[in-house]
């Protein structure tokens, strides 16, 4: 087990960072190039455990992945695909890890196939439900089933897929929740579909497979009202094999940032980060929070946008306390846990509502994100769909030891608070880190801080 041990900043943080590329955009990197006839090169691919388990699986099933080295020299990553009906039964189970992303896009991807797969995954995963996408899969004709779990009326892991008893019908799907993955296994499952799959949203969620599918020639559009459609009437299935660029995952880029927040900063720059408006939560809730975060060199990334991101010293001097609800927390979802860090040194109480969705990731994230405020010695008030957070910007934080439960984004923020702590902290279970971000430490020290691994 490895546990990070954080000293207090001695310091304000200088320098120039390069966090992982995007994991959303390297999952479906790796998943629709997959299914092109000719060789993708993927530049900036996301090293972390959880992509590489994508990767793992795809290669099961007869896809070739490999790192070459691209122009200028820089590594890129080829996927030479097999085109949409070339897949091969894999030989065992596929082990998805820790990530419910590669679970939910394979249920998509492997629900039209005409074979059996099992997809497993590790013990958080095996706790998180599935029904949500088993649903609305089954209405298009797959065949899944899974196991019983906390709740009685959900599915769990592991997944059976067996082969549909004929080619998938094409549906109009309404989204109950507001759901990325849903709606991407949605998609997916419509490639193989004929006729026009339509997919309605309550709310816009981050949109990477519309733009991928679109950049790869595939006939979907994205209509007003949250409504995309994806007509394969006459289409002949052939998606194009043009380059992927992925841009830094602004949700890694978050901790950077809030880092240069927690411990004074001279001036801290992220570099290439993804700014899709359905990525950029965390800096609008960060300047409402009195905090301006510099956007540089804004220019696009493939599909993407991308930008530099910046902070400078004073920023953060005056932190604001802020409500973050309703689209906001859907567009900040995974940076809740370290925006709740930040929110304990802001001036006021900060409300966190409409993020019900954290208490099925990779761990209960509310009770988690205020399990560790409190270890911290901050005031804060657990609701179902959030918390609320008393900031006082004159304190520091208390000395802990805290658990990160099996869940990167907690393990991360704990760290990150230990920049502001009047003593050491230690987070235990910190291998999880390595599903996202391997490179934390390294990053982090270079700009100034003090955090180091520790083997028990």
């Amino acid at each position: 087990m490895t546990a990070f041990v954080i000293e207090p900043a001695k310091k304000p943080l200088l320098g120039y960072a390069e966090v992982p590329g995007d994991k959303s955009i390297s999952h479906r990197s790796l998943l629709f190039g997959a299914l092109c006839q000719e060789p993708v090169r993927v530049r900036g691919l996301g090293a972390g455990g959880d992509n590489r388990g994508t990767a793992r699986a795809l290669r099961a099933m007869g896809v070739d992945i490999r790192t070459e080295d691209g122009a200028g020299g820089e590594p890129e990553t080829v996927v030479t695909g097999v085109g949409l009906r070339g897949l091969k039964a894999p030989e065992a189970a596929i082990d998805c890890g820790n990530s419910g992303t590669t679970m939910r896009l394979l249920c998509g991807l492997l629900a039209p196939q005409p074979f059996a797969v099992t997809l497993t995954g590790d013990e958080s995963l095996t706790g998180r439900p599935m029904r949500r996408v088993v649903g609305p899969l089954s209405e298009m004709g797959a065949r899944i089933t899974g196991a019983t779990g906390a709740k009685p009326d959900d599915i769990y892991p592991p997944l059976h897929i067996d082969a549909p008893d004929g080619p998938l019908a094409a549906i109009d799907y309404r989204l109950p929740m507001a759901s990325a993955q849903v709606k991407s296994a949605v998609l997916l499952a419509g490639l193989y579909a004929d006729g026009l799959t339509r997919v309605t949203e309550p709310g816009a969620t981050r949109d990477h497979t519309e733009r991928m599918l679109g950049h790869m020639g595939a006939p979907i559009a994205v209509r007003g009202g949250g409504v995309i459609e994806l007509d394969t009437r006459g289409w002949d299935g052939a998606l194009r094999s043009d380059p992927i660029e992925v841009p830094a995952d602004p949700s890694q880029a978050a901790f950077v940032l809030a880092a240069a927040l927690m411990a004074g900063v001279e001036r801290v720059t992220v570099a290439r980060v993804c700014l899709n408006p359905t990525r950029t939560g965390f800096l609008d809730a960060l300047a409402e929070m009195n905090v301006l975060v510099e956007r540089e060199g804004m220019r696009l990334g493939g599909a993407e946008p991308v930008a530099d991101l910046s902070v400078s010293r004073g920023v953060g001097d005056h932190l604001n306390a802020t409500e973050i609800g309703g689209e906001l927390s859907v567009r900040s979802i995974d940076e809740l846990p370290i925006l709740a860090v930040v929110a304990a040194r802001a001036a006021g109480v900060t409300h966190i509502r409409d993020a019900a969705e954290l208490r099925v990731k990779e761990s209960d994230r509310i009770a988690a994100t205020c399990g560790l405020l409190r270890a911290l010695g901050c005031e804060v008030e657990e609701r179902p769909d959030g918390f609320s957070i008393e900031g006082v910007p004159e304190r520091r934080f208390t000395p802990a030891r805290v658990h990160a439960g099996g869940d990167h984004r907690i393990a991360m923020a704990a760290a990150v608070a230990g920049l502001a702590a009047s003593g050491p902290v230690r987070v235990d279970g910190a291998e999880c880190v390595a599903t996202s971000f391997p490179s934390f430490i390294e990053v982090m020290n270079r700009l100034g801080a003090d955090m180091r691994a520790v083997e028990d």
